[in-house]
């Protein structure tokens, strides 16, 4: 039965009509593209706030730049909460709070990327070089331009590496989390699959993978460029 799904699902597209019959599959575009935006736009802010957050809490997270036990402890059990929880789950319960729409996808994921990038910013700080650090506290600098001064630009490339690689994952997310509710164009291909609009569901589909891609590609290149390497 699956390979009959997948047979249904593929347009009808004759050689001779073959212009007019993509303009008829792909009927509702502008529709679809607005959907779609909204998705990635879902995934950007929740990306930005997850980031945001995780970067404020990796240093207290991070063993070697914390010499308060409890902080550290309550600080990596807090990202852990929030990552252990899937985004889905996240969404579920904020649709349920707010109703419909791209606010609760935007909450879901930021928390899950709060706990994820959290984990990641922390493994780099702890894997720093700590002559910088050794030499600010012997100058007498306090905590906050010890980080600032010999912990961020150290650890600033891979974070910004970080960041790109979980918005990728956040605009897969998203399309995902459209299907309990939590807006963009993954709503909109949940209710084609359930009314069973088969054409809809494979131009949706057909969509978002050239999206996916796009944005993969994009950020790909971004990294390349930060770090200075030339790929042929």
């Amino acid at each position: 039965r699956t390979t009959e799904y997948f047979q249904v699902l593929l347009p009808v597209l004759h050689w001779d009509t073959l212009a007019v019959d993509v303009a008829d599959w792909y009927w509702n575009l502008g529709k679809w593209l607005e959907l779609l935006v909204e998705t990635l736009l879902m995934a950007f802010f929740a990306t930005f706030l997850g980031t945001s957050a995780a970067f404020v809490l990796c240093f207290t997270a991070s063993s070697n730049l914390t010499t308060t036990h409890w902080l550290y402890f309550a600080t990596r059990r807090f990202l852990e909460l929030a990552r252990s929880v899937p985004d889905l789950v996240y969404a579920l319960v904020f649709v349920f709070a707010w109703g419909l729409g791209p606010l609760a996808g935007i909450l879901a994921l930021a928390i899950h990327t709060m706990g994820a990038s959290g984990k990641l910013f922390a493994e780099v700080n702890e894997n720093i070089d700590a002559k910088p650090i050794e030499g600010l506290r012997a100058a007498g600098a306090n905590w906050v331009k010890m980080i600032r001064f010999s912990v961020v630009p150290q650890v600033l490339p891979a974070f910004a590496s970080y960041t790109l690689w979980r918005f990728e994952i956040n605009v897969r997310t998203a399309a995902v989390l459209g299907f309990v509710g939590a807006g963009g164009i993954g709503y909109e291909l949940y209710t084609n699959i359930r009314l069973s609009y088969y054409d809809d569901v494979s131009a949706i589909l057909l969509i978002i993978v050239a999206a996916v891609v796009v944005v993969d590609m994009s950020c790909e290149e971004i990294r390349h460029r930060m770090i200075g390497k030339e790929f042929l």
